[in-house]
């Protein structure tokens, strides 16, 4: 049977009577230009990944944990340039040496996620499939042209990250935390339990850790309270901190930690290593996942119970999650002051229910009076902060443990932030303030041999 296809009628415009203008011929549509800038995009991608190919298939391998990465940089650039021949790309200067670069990260570090870790400006870089990246920067979010040739590209990646630290991942085992060689965290998840493509996440960890000065340059704190931190952790206090996902607890771990003695003992135990000390005498200890078996398992709960054998003056957990809040107040409790930890909590009162259904999860069957009075006795201070809506992080609240009513832990805040509303701009605006109240742990402070003035704590005075 014939397939006949109807031609449509053509109908020339009529010509322009005179005194008329010819309108000027459609601009593109914008999907046709994103479709174009996608197709060069695509075309500067599979003409990178073969040049990489190539250069692997030439090189020798072995030889490069031999050589520095200057060695490694000039003589590859060479091959690549001479690949870049062979294809005869039509690329301009520019272009070529940016594709030279992009091969190198390819060879050497993390791909297109190099140009990310390499600008400081940047916090977070979150991985949603491989066509689609989002970037933190100040505390807030933007999505940028990063992207990877394809799903198989962007795998390759997370496993060349992961396997870096003994770690894999793959349909069995489909999520995994992980970091980097600069304590970067990073967390990653695949088919089947990504739907969309592999997920991605990297908090970077920052080259010069940030001081309790630079907390107070930055507005998170006025310099009061930091005064009053410095004498809570000299005069050895358990410490809490509290906060959200990205609210800073970490970075404020790490300041809190150059008040600490040098010649103290400290051990810091984590599921990725992210604190960095100053002190000379860190032991720092990492949890381990199951093997492919689902054996050889070692959680926090199993290090926090190590570490009490490894003669600590400290003990600093970075973030506890389930059972072993029990044993990190049994530690706090059991002559190990100025210990500190972190947990996801939005309030103060929020933080310390947390750590009670964290001691149910021991297994353990302690009566809930029980539980509340090992927290009453263990932690001296909450300290909560927070991501503000404008990107910034700031202290909310110091709050001191002052003991048990009844059933119930009493707590009273000394310094909190005081919000006033959003500016124009959209900076969140609020000062910080006393409450008038003097803490309980002046006491042990004076003991310690610092005393603290009187007017830091002088009520309604907005601070700086």
């Amino acid at each position: 049977m014939w397939n006949v296809r109807r031609r449509e009628e053509i109908v020339e415009p009529p010509p322009p009577q005179q005194g008329e203008v010819t309108p000027p011929a459609a601009a593109p549509a914008p999907d046709a230009q994103q479709k174009a800038a996608n197709s060069q995009v695509d075309k500067f991608l599979r003409l990178k990944m073969a040049i990489h190919r190539k250069l692997l298939d030439r090189i020798n391998l072995t030889m490069l944990e031999k050589m520095s990465r200057a060695q490694i940089e000039e003589e590859a650039g060479d091959v690549v340039l001479a690949l870049l021949a062979e294809e005869d790309a039509a690329l301009n200067a520019k272009e070529r040496t940016r594709l030279v670069t992009e091969v190198l990260n390819e060879l050497l570090g993390l791909g297109p996620l190099e140009p990310l870790l390499a600008d400081e400006t940047i916090t977070d870089i979150l991985v949603n499939g491989y066509e689609t990246v989002f970037v933190e920067r100040y505390g807030l979010l933007e999505k940028v042209p990063t992207r990877f040739q394809d799903e198989r590209h962007l795998l390759r990646i997370i496993q060349k990250i992961v396997s870096a630290v003994g770690r894999r991942v793959d349909e069995s085992s489909p999520f995994v935390d992980a970091r980097l060689a600069d304590g970067s965290r990073v967390n990653a998840i695949v088919a089947p339990l990504a739907i969309d493509g592999s997920l991605l996440s990297i908090r970077k960890f920052s080259k010069s850790p940030i001081s309790m000065e630079r907390l107070i340059e930055l507005g998170s704190m006025p310099a009061e309270a930091a005064e009053v931190l410095s004498a809570v952790v000299k005069s050895r206090r358990n410490v809490l901190i509290s906060g959200g996902t990205g609210s800073g607890k970490t970075t404020l771990l790490n300041a809190l930690s150059s008040f600490i003695d040098g010649r103290e003992r400290i051990v810091t135990i984590e599921d990725s290593a992210e604190l960095r000390l100053q002190q000379e005498h860190v032991a720092r200890l990492e949890t381990r996942p199951p093997n492919i078996e689902g054996k050889g398992e070692v959680s926090q709960r199993d290090l926090v119970k190590n570490a009490l054998r490894m003669r600590p003056d400290r003990i600093i957990v970075g973030e506890v999650r389930a059972g072993e809040a029990f044993d990190m107040l049994q530690a706090m409790n059991t002559g190990h002051d100025g210990s500190m930890t972190t947990v996801h909590a939005n309030t103060p009162r929020d933080a310390l229910s947390r750590i009670e259904q964290m001691i149910g999860m021991s297994g353990i069957d302690i009566p809930a009076k029980s539980a509340k009075a090992q927290i009453a006795s263990a932690i001296q201070i909450v300290i909560q902060i927070g991501r503000m809506a404008d990107g910034r992080r700031k202290l909310l609240s110091l709050s001191e443990i002052t003991g048990m009513e009844g059933e119930t832990i009493t707590m009273q805040e000394i310094f909190r932030f005081k919000r006033e509303g959003r500016a124009e701009s959209g900076d969140v605006l609020g000062h910080f303030e006393a409450t008038g109240i003097r803490p309980k742990f002046l006491l042990q402070a004076h003991e310690a041999g610092i005393d603290l003035r009187a007017e830091l704590f002088r009520p309604s005075v907005k601070l700086s």
